[in-house]
């Protein structure tokens, strides 16, 4: 049996709608491509001092020189592995905590103005006391990496905020509180899980390059303090870009997950 083809209001809907993505994609290449333009003729004609700024073509040239060393994607490698690590880390150790929290209404209690505190600490001031503690390496970025404080705040204020009436509901049918968060509770925040998820990665990608520049050997926030100190701002321009677009991939890939949970496992927000 074929499906039903929609109505003409709502056939025209979805043009409507498919050229108002097409118009803000191209306006959004065009505004891309207006700076971009604007960079590099700033640069040629002197409007700006090259050496500061840089310009899009020396960036180009600074990354095809990267890569034929084969020294961009070593650095790439080594940024994104401690941001998934240090991403996934803190997604489920944060969820974790924050289903105990749920779990234990004096646990939560009791732990909730630490937390706040915790999470307002700059990461800044707490990487010396990681690189003493954990030592000088991977590790020790990897753990300013973690964004675990936001994701127990955001996922226990998620849990909290089920709606009580379909929990009573559980309750009274007997099941148990286990029941009521694997059936109930976890479900319904799959939307608070996926908005942590979003702002982590640009958390992950902070902690990840402040640990860079405090201590490393390798990645980008090691080719952007290696620049600085040289004065080399293709070299700094050239990392930057390349930070940005792999900030956006994983952005991506992460929207990508959540439309994948709602398509195929059937899950509504």
């Amino acid at each position: 049996m074929s499906e039903r083809s929609p109505s003409p209001q709502r056939a025209a809907y979805l043009r409507a709608q498919r050229r108002r993505r097409r118009l803000v994609l191209a306006l959004q290449i065009l505004l891309l491509v207006a700076f971009l333009g604007w960079w590099e003729l700033s640069a040629r004609l002197g409007w700006v001092d090259a050496f500061i700024v840089s310009s899009p073509s020396r960036v180009v040239h600074t990354l095809v020189g990267l890569q034929a060393s084969g020294e961009l994607w070593l650095h790439i490698g080594t940024s994104c592995l401690e941001v998934v690590v240090g991403f996934v880390l803190g997604t489920l150790l944060g969820t974790l905590i924050a289903i105990g929290l749920w779990w234990s209404e004096l646990l939560s209690r009791v732990l909730d103005p630490y937390l706040v505190v915790l999470n307002a600490l700059p990461k800044t001031a707490l990487g010396p006391v990681f690189i003493v503690w954990i030592g000088a390496g991977t590790e020790s970025i990897i753990a300013m990496t973690i964004a675990i404080f936001v994701t127990i705040l955001n996922m226990h204020v998620g849990f909290l905020s089920t709606d009580r009436e379909k929990i009573r509901l559980m309750q009274t049918l007997g099941a148990t509180r286990h029941q009521i968060l694997w059936r109930l509770v976890i479900p319904a925040n799959y939307a608070t899980l996926f908005n942590t998820l979003r702002v982590n990665v640009g958390l992950s990608w902070v902690g990840v390059i402040m640990g860079e520049f405090l201590v490393s050997k390798a990645g980008l926030g090691y080719l952007i303090v290696y620049g600085s100190q040289v004065f080399n701002m293709d070299l700094v321009m050239a990392t930057v870009l390349v930070l940005a677009v792999a900030a956006v991939v994983m952005y991506q890939l992460v929207l990508w997950l959540e439309k994948f949970f709602k398509n195929r496992l059937g899950v509504t927000q």
